[in-house]
């Protein structure tokens, strides 16, 4: 799948936004991609997420992964797919009081191989807490996927990251705005408050 075709995918559903964003980094930006509006298509779910899991598979090998891991809220979806492509388990980590843990009597084995999946990875942030949880329940993190690296490759989630395409989207600090976007109201499309 080319990056073409990944974007074409997001033009199609009206999902690939222009204007003023605040990320849930905190970070602001004038391109947002809403993961959600191609995902309530089950048929592009399923396109999107089994050629990152070909991916997978073409860089650890046939049953390397035992179990996938999504943070929720924006993982949910990807995480699920991700395991039905990949013909294995799928659970995810929520955030209580801030921070993420697994709930709804999901579990870990000692050892399992896991793979964490995201929607999107801008700086990496929330992917690395999710695999601070996954590891801690003794699990071993053999990789992490999103659908699109914001980061363009620069995000390090501590262990190798698989995407369906990287973007060079520029980022900004709120006392940084360039004057076109500090001219327009800033919305907050993501799924995570800021505090």
């Amino acid at each position: 799948m080319t990056h073409d075709d990944v974007l074409d995918h997001f033009r199609e559903t009206e999902a690939l936004l222009e204007g003023h964003f605040l990320l849930s980094s905190g970070l602001h930006s004038d391109r947002y991609l809403q993961c959600a509006k191609v995902l309530m298509h089950p048929e592009r779910a399923a396109i999107l997420c089994r050629a990152l899991a070909d991916k997978v598979i073409a860089s650890l090998g046939e049953g390397a992964v035992d179990v996938v891991v999504a943070p929720a809220m924006g993982g949910v979806i990807v995480g699920y797919e991700m395991a039905r492509q990949l013909g294995v388990p799928g659970m995810f980590t929520e955030r209580v009081d801030g921070k993420f843990e697994f709930r709804r009597g999901f579990e870990l084995k000692k050892g399992a191989r896991v793979i964490m999946s995201e929607d999107i990875v801008t700086t990496g942030k929330s992917s690395r807490e999710c695999i601070d949880v996954i590891q801690a329940a003794g699990a071993t993190v053999v990789g992490a996927t999103c659908l699109i690296d914001r980061s363009n490759g620069s995000a390090d989630v501590g262990v190798p990251l698989f995407s369906l395409m990287g973007m060079d989207v520029k980022t900004y600090e709120a006392d940084k705005l360039p004057p076109e976007l500090a001219k327009i109201p800033a919305i907050k499309p993501g799924s995570r408050n800021l505090k």
